[in-house]
């Protein structure tokens, strides 16, 4: 699909501000409504108090009295990477505050659905558990909650989701979005919520002078940092200026080497350097093997390489998620090649005017990778997606992934208003959403989507744009720029890493790896390595091609000990 390249704009009253920094970081930072060097902070004393989030002194109450009586407590999480990195955290902090009954419990999204179900509670019974804790999850299971309590078991709910229009019946609930709740920051992942609950867990017992009595040396919480950033890109939230201290303090303990053994052996299982990790590394390297084990399997492996401190265990659960990944690769590869082939059509019928919200199923697909291919189909097409998998009892799993503009709950709540019963339920964000139909409403439910999205969404939206920060002067294609810019993030959601613009002379080109173009560009005196990855091999390497125009970010390749510079191209046109 052909992309148009739009430059940021930025005050540059803004940019003034910051005239400390390098001019390229100032027009980077001013692009991205930065004006002052206070917003920039990332040190953890920067970091917005707990005192703030609503239902923290009951959590911490209830928490506190568990621990003080020796009752059994369970972890509920749920089956991506902030879950299980909310889970590990949840349950290496109580360990470290001296709670001895500990256990988790995740959901397999094949045979129990997504959080704390009526199903999960009978499940859990066996652990006769006098608490529940709720990570990344709860605030939608009205039912799983009432059961829990009917069982005779406390329940914390702590979750980073939009709540509907009632609360679950919880006894205490910590979640940044539910109404009335002032905490500043509503960004938070799963992972950072309990991670706060934890803070003041721990606030409150050494006010107790719990740790003196029971001779438990005082818990470090930054140990746990290393949890939060992963479990923080893993969830691509937003990532405001709390978020960025939670995963630059992060990152600054992995390249320290200062994080748990599963964090260093996923890195370098995908040939990534922990000492020089970014945000993107624990999206695209640790985060998707953890994630592949939730996918296709039970996220308990996940969990369970998180929590490990036996390096050598750890390798060895490594190994098996890195080779489950690779299996969620190729049924997606498949997935992906049915999906293009049923789009292409529909595109033919439809004299090249596809839907704006796109639904798709096949009865074949796989239920733990649809969320990956509805991605994959939205970046394509830039529209709404979701895509079906059959379920259980007649039933679909759908997975929605959405574009910028359109707030993709917000969506289905319309639908579901407009047309009662329609959905079995559903919740997410603002970009991504899960929902479960009836089989037989899935033609009804497209058209209620599909019209729901024509009417929220415009001509102009639907236009996929690459937003560019602009020309990169000559003299700044240097290592020295290079590192700037690595280290000026972290780089994610609504903070997006630099990308540029410009005009090449296509110098060489050729494929490496069957599938990713290598490139020699000419700029000016300069001559620049770049490579794309992922190229349509139908169409490149093009030697009628003399220049192109190039949307590209500044990377350093290390090779052998030799550190160059080389563009990461996103986006590429015949510009001659």
């Amino acid at each position: 699909m052909k992309k148009t390249i739009v430059r940021r704009e930025y005050r540059q009253a803004d940019a003034d501000s910051l005239n400390h920094l390098h001019p390229i970081l100032r027009r980077v930072y001013a692009a991205r409504q930065v004006g002052s060097e206070k917003e920039l902070d990332r040190a953890l004393e920067s970091l917005l108090p707990y005192q703030s989030l609503l239902g923290m002194d009951d959590a911490v109450r209830l928490l506190s009295e568990a621990i003080a009586a020796n009752q059994k407590i369970l972890i509920v999480g749920d089956f991506d990477a902030d879950g299980a990195t909310s889970t590990a955290l949840a349950i290496r902090a109580l360990r470290s505050f001296g709670a001895e009954h500990l256990q988790y419990l995740v959901p397999n999204r094949f045979a129990y659905g997504y959080g704390l179900t009526p199903e999960l509670v009978e499940a859990a019974k066996q652990f006769s558990p006098a608490l529940i804790v709720t990570v990344d999850n709860g605030i939608a299971n009205h039912a799983g909650v009432q059961a829990a309590k009917d069982a005779g078991m406390r329940v914390i709910v702590t979750d980073h989701h939009l709540p509907a229009a009632t609360l679950p019946p919880a006894d205490a609930i910590v979640n940044p979005n539910q109404p009335d709740d002032p905490f500043p920051s509503k960004n938070l992942a799963g992972v950072g919520v309990i991670f706060y609950v934890m803070l003041a867990l721990r606030r409150h017992l050494v006010s107790q002078g719990w740790f003196e009595k029971k001779h438990i040396p005082e818990p470090n919480m930054s140990r746990l940092l290393d949890l939060v950033a992963l479990g923080t890109v893993a969830d691509l939230v937003q990532l405001d200026q709390n978020n960025r201290i939670l995963v630059h303090q992060g990152l600054r303990r992995i390249r320290a080497g200062q994080c748990i053994p599963a964090i260093i052996a996923l890195l370098e299982l995908s040939d990534r350097e922990f000492g020089r990790a970014v945000a993107a590394d624990l999206g695209f390297s640790v985060a998707s093997r953890l994630n592949a084990a939730g996918r296709l399997d039970d996220m308990s492996l996940g969990i369970e390489c998180l929590l490990c401190d036996d390096s050598i265990r750890v390798r060895e659960i490594a190994r098996v998620l890195d080779q489950l990944n690779d299996e969620r690769k190729s049924i997606e590869q498949d997935m992906q090649a049915q999906a293009l082939a049923v789009l292409n059509k529909l595109n033919d019928s439809l004299n090249s005017s596809l839907p704006t919200g796109i639904c798709l199923f096949d009865e074949s697909w796989h239920q733990g990778v649809i969320g990956i291919l509805a991605a994959r189909i939205k970046d394509r097409f830039h529209r709404p997606v979701i895509v079906f998998a059959p379920g259980q009892d007649g039933e679909l799993k759908g997975s929605a992934r959405s574009i910028s503009g359109l707030h993709i709950r917000d969506a289905l709540a319309q639908i579901d208003a407009q047309y009662p019963g329609l959905m079995l339920k559903f919740g997410g964000h603002a970009m991504a959403a899960g929902l479960t139909i009836k089989r037989d409403m899935l033609d009804r439910f497209a058209k209620a989507f599909d019209e729901v999205v024509s009417a929220r969404v415009t001509d102009a939206q639907l236009q996929h744009s690459l937003m560019s920060d602009g020309e990169l002067p000559g003299e700044d294609f240097s290592l020295e720029v290079a590192s700037l810019l690595r280290d000026a993030g972290p780089w994610g959601q609504a903070f997006p890493e630099p990308l540029f613009d410009d005009t090449f002379r296509v110098l060489e080109q050729r494929i490496i790896a069957d599938r990713h173009l290598k490139l020699r560009l000419g700029k000016d005196d300069k001559v620049i390595d770049a490579v794309a990855f992922f190229v349509d091999t139908s169409q490149w390497p093009n030697y009628r091609c003399q220049s192109i125009r190039a949307a590209y970010r500044l990377d350093i390749n290390e090779y052998k000990g030799r550190r160059n510079i080389q563009l990461i191209v996103e986006y590429m046109e015949g510009a001659d």
